[in-house]
């Protein structure tokens, strides 16, 4: 379980260093070259010496900059997002993205000493598979796969597998847990979402 809540952040934290790009055509190199990029950037912040707390910031900008943020929420919030205002589903997304940030990233310390490698990559419909390798000390080496895929415009994960496990599916489960634990109440539970770690 360490693993997989250390390595979802790797995919779930993620966001904004750079100005947006020309769209051009994904392909099998753009997609390697923007999860070099996310994982480039991850072990920057971890090099950096802030305290954890500090990285937070980090990981959130790094989340929106590297991930397709919009349907990330939309797929965590599930079914209840079709009776959610367009309001409280902006207010999801923004806290969201915070929660993500804050779960994940108090745990990338652990990667420090680490790597993730990229070990190829396909085409699977209209998205790539990138698959990578995780090395972290002290632990046999484990499989990490990125989704990515321009749908948005940009290239962007949209979902990420470790050892198996599906980071979407996982938010979902978690979001709707939350949900039913405030009676269906999207308004409270966007309320818990921010409180959360």
């Amino acid at each position: 379980m360490l693993r997989r809540h250390f390595l979802a952040a790797l995919g779930a934290a993620g966001a904004a260093f750079a100005a947006p790009q020309p769209v051009l055509a994904l392909n099998e190199n753009s997609a390697s070259a923007l999860i070099n990029s996310l994982v480039g950037d991850i072990n920057n912040v971890i090099a950096s010496g802030k305290s954890e707390r500090a990285m937070y910031g980090d990981f959130e900008r790094i989340f929106q900059r590297y991930s397709d943020t919009s349907y990330i929420a939309a797929y965590a919030m599930g079914v209840d997002a079709r009776r959610a205002t367009n309001a409280q589903k902006r207010a999801f997304s923004n806290a969201f993205q915070g929660y993500i940030a804050r779960k994940y990233g108090s745990r990338f310390r652990e990667f420090i000493g680490g790597r993730l490698e990229v070990s190829g990559v396909k085409k699977v419909k209209r998205w790539y598979e990138v698959s990578c390798v995780a090395y972290l000390r002290g632990q046999s080496p484990f499989e990490v796969t990125f989704h990515v895929s321009d749908r948005s415009g940009k290239d962007l994960f949209f979902n990420m597998f470790i050892e198996g496990v599906n980071l979407l599916l996982t938010e979902r489960t978690e979001i709707g847990a939350m949900i039913d634990r405030n009676g269906g109440d999207i308004d409270k539970m966007i309320a818990d979402l921010k409180k959360l770690s």
